[in-house]
């Protein structure tokens, strides 16, 4: 039996610009089969443009079940380049956060928060007179509450944020803002070890093998 996989979020988990192979969560369930790990290609709930209250009316609307083995969570861009405040992302990330965990079968050990990346850094902000400094910090503000949440309820995080302000900057489709394959499957590289341990340790702490493919 193979292992089930829910990825939450907005443009950059479903992929937008890229074909749909070449999303990250896509390249993470890649990677996970050649370490051994039969982890599922992932459903996703995801649309380019969403922010925390879209997600979560679209998960309601979904109904997934409450069975994965594993499920992703990265929102908040929308909020930040809407001009949203931080309070409200508490409070709508919490909620997301929540359904998450339900949705790997109440195991927040289950869950991995995934940060925002920075989009002030690409060519599209600069070309549309937006401030990359102002963009870092109100970024960076959403991410220390997402991880302050994850931490707090058990989940895991992975902080994507750095390889976006990195050379990542110029990984770019040809809207010059979403990332392209390449730095998908950085992310999806930097998520792999988090995710192995995930689903192969057991409650106690020991490795645990991972389970085999369906028939």
């Amino acid at each position: 039996m193979s292992l089930r996989f829910l990825a939450l979020g907005d443009s950059y988990t479903i992929g937008e610009g890229v074909d749909a192979p070449d999303s990250w969560p896509m390249h993470l369930a890649q990677l996970a089969r050649h370490a051994g790990i039969a982890l599922d290609d992932p459903r996703m709930i995801a649309t380019t443009g969403w922010s925390t209250d879209e997600l979560a009316a679209a998960i309601s609307a979904a109904s997934p079940d409450k069975r994965h083995d594993l499920v992703t969570l990265l929102i908040g861009v929308n909020n930040q380049y809407r001009g949203r405040d931080a309070e409200n992302y508490a409070i709508e990330f919490a909620d997301l956060l929540g359904r998450a965990i339900e949705h790997a079968g109440g195991d927040p050990a289950h869950v991995l928060v995934v940060s925002i990346p920075d989009w002030g850094v690409t060519p599209y902000a600069a070309e549309s007179g937006r401030d990359p400094r102002r963009i870092a910090v109100e970024i960076d503000e959403l991410n220390a509450t997402a991880c302050e949440h994850a931490r707090r309820r058990g989940a895991r995080w992975l902080d994507i944020t750095p390889i976006s302000r990195g050379i990542a900057r110029v990984m770019l489709v040809a809207d010059r803002l979403h990332p392209c394959a390449r730095q998908y499957s950085l992310w999806a590289q930097a998520a792999l070890p988090i995710v192995r341990t995930m689903l192969t340790q057991s409650p106690s702490g020991h490795e645990r093998p991972a389970r085999p493919d369906r028939d």
